[in-house]
């Protein structure tokens, strides 16, 4: 699959780059912000676009056309305030959703945050993050597409292990980035993760088996 990958210049993002650049199955476009990050990875080979996710819904897809699949990992940082998490967790991934819709793209995947599909486990520190991330999870599962929901735990810098746990509900935990994207990147085919969603923490597990258990 051609995957589009939002939020390439973001941490997680640059590791699923560049899982997908080195992937024999899939080729990747990574869509970024900024002029002088889409030349950096074309440096590297990569292909880009650039949009931002406060553009319209039919901009969003002019930049998905000829791509085949969405992986959804942008998020507006943890230095912004609440109008631009809004404005990008929330409704940047909507005009995403809606934008995979219009071109006629069936696979989606986005990247969101643990246990955000229940309101009492919210972290009470970032609440507008977690509303963000549940109503953009909700509209998605609410579409025509062929959704998976990554839940992932506190995220790591840490070398990835290639051990998770992946479970509908999990304790908090942690995961480093590179293991959230690998199991985005596994999760692409795997039609064990057709519309699913769940939580996600490093564990005892080699990702691809612990995806074959949900």
């Amino acid at each position: 699959m051609k995957v589009l990958v939002v939020g390439a210049n973001g941490q997680i993002g640059q590791h699923v780059v560049k899982q997908l650049a080195t992937s024999s199955e899939h080729t990747v476009k990574a869509m970024v912000r900024k002029q002088e990050q889409a030349d950096e990875l074309n440096n590297q080979g990569i292909e880009t676009v650039v949009a931002n996710l406060e553009d319209s819904v039919d901009e969003l897809a002019k930049a998905m056309k000829g791509s085949d699949a969405v992986i959804f990992t942008a998020g507006s940082g943890g230095s912004t305030g609440p109008d631009k998490t809004l404005l990008i967790d929330l409704d940047g991934a909507v005009k995403t959703i809606e934008a995979a819709e219009e071109v006629g793209l069936e696979r989606y995947i986005i990247v969101s945050a643990h246990q955000s599909h229940h309101r009492e486990n919210w972290n009470e520190k970032i609440k507008p993050y977690y509303v963000a991330k549940h109503y953009a999870d909700r509209v998605l599962r609410a579409s025509k597409l062929n959704y998976t929901i990554v839940r992932p735990g506190g995220l790591l810098n840490e070398p990835g292990t290639g051990k998770i746990s992946a479970a509908e509900n999990l304790e908090r935990g942690s995961i480093p980035r590179e293991d959230v994207a690998t199991t985005v990147v596994s999760s692409l085919t795997n039609e064990k993760t057709y519309h699913q969603s769940f939580d996600l923490i490093s564990g005892e597990i080699q990702i691809d088996d612990a995806l074959q258990k949900l």
